[in-house]
């Protein structure tokens, strides 16, 4: 019984997904088999998206000393870290659900909560990749101007979303390592 708590837990988003596509199918079935195809297409594009960033952060992982994130992207990294948050993040490449297990290794590593949240923030708006395209798309000044007014923009929103989580959670938020 104790098992089939933990899996209903555990996937109970996924079983509520599954009842409300069961009731679309009752009501419109043509419907239903849109949203199956659409569905199924994200699976396949995530599951051909995640495993070479599994792969990278691995490679962080092993590569990449705690010490070295602490010294350069931790409590007392100031313009070092946020930049590095950032520069990372613009390199990036993937859809932002890519980005989350990156942050899970960061903040493992011991990189300040505002660091993590600058690089969600910019893993969303300055990817070289997407400006590059935004360049050819709607011009330069416009990206510029852009960029002007996002990147100071996630820092607050970085330094913001520490303050309120530390303001409600004293402890600092750092995952554990399972060593």
């Amino acid at each position: 019984m104790g098992n089939l708590k933990f899996i209903l837990n555990r996937y109970k988003y996924f079983l509520i997904s599954l009842l409300v596509l069961f009731f679309i199918f009752l009501i419109n079935k043509n419907l239903s088999i849109k949203v199956f195809k659409i569905s199924k297409s994200s699976m396949f594009q995530m599951l051909a998206v995640l495993p070479p960033i599994m792969l990278l952060l691995g490679l962080m992982d092993v590569w990449v000393s705690r010490e070295s994130m602490i010294k350069f992207m931790g409590e007392n990294s100031g313009i070092m870290g946020i930049v590095l948050s950032i520069l990372i993040a613009s390199f990036a490449a993937g859809p932002m659900y890519a980005a989350f297990p990156f942050t899970a290794v960061l903040l493992k590593k011991g990189v300040k909560f505002s660091n993590v949240i600058i690089f969600m923030n910019a893993w969303c708006v300055v990817k070289l990749s997407t400006l590059l395209f935004e360049i050819g798309a709607l011009g330069y000044k416009f990206t510029m101007i852009r960029l002007f007014i996002d990147i100071p923009g996630v820092i607050i929103m970085g330094y913001l979303v520490d303050y309120f989580v530390n303001k409600k959670n004293p402890t600092k938020f750092v995952l554990q390592d399972n060593k």
